[in-house]
């Protein structure tokens, strides 16, 4: 897409920008409701409460590097007048799913690093966190599908 008399529209950039930005996100939401604010699990659980919490700060660290970089990136692009929109908002809704559905399957089941909250059935909170991810996924999938049509 080339809007008159500009530089063409980086799609690619702006789809990864938005994507670290959702990431970021995420975790941040992650870390801050269900790690701080409910004291549902720490990031790593499987050692003391110390390394607990600083597998917390070092996935702080890691959400703010995301943001970060995300928010760099799409500046770049706004200030190059490159940024194309239905891309960035599918890529941010891609990034927050792909985050959510890899902690629950990856970090919750794979890895076992973690669960969402430790209760006698986990079901529940699983089908929640997961179905959660793949509603964001699908969200930031149609955006995808709607930005590549778009004149």
């Amino acid at each position: 897409m080339k809007p008159t008399g500009q530089q063409p529209l980086d799609t690619r950039r702006s789809l990864v920008a938005a994507l670290l930005i959702g990431v970021g996100l995420m975790a941040a939401v992650d870390e801050i409701v269900f790690h701080q604010l409910l004291a549902w699990h720490h990031f790593f659980d499987r050692a003391t409460p110390a390394i607990g919490l600083l597998s917390d700060g070092l996935l702080h660290a890691a959400e703010l590097i995301f943001l970060v970089a995300g928010f760099f990136l799409l500046s770049e692009l706004k200030r190059q007048h490159a940024l194309a929109k239905g891309y960035a908002r599918a890529g941010f809704f891609l990034g927050a799913g792909g985050f959510q559905l890899f902690d629950g399957v990856i970090d919750h089941k794979l890895l076992r690093v973690h669960q969402v909250r430790y209760v006698d059935n986990l079901w529940p909170y699983d089908l929640g966190w997961n179905a959660a991810g793949v509603a964001l996924l699908l969200i930031g999938w149609w955006l995808l599908r709607r930005a590549r049509h778009a004149p």
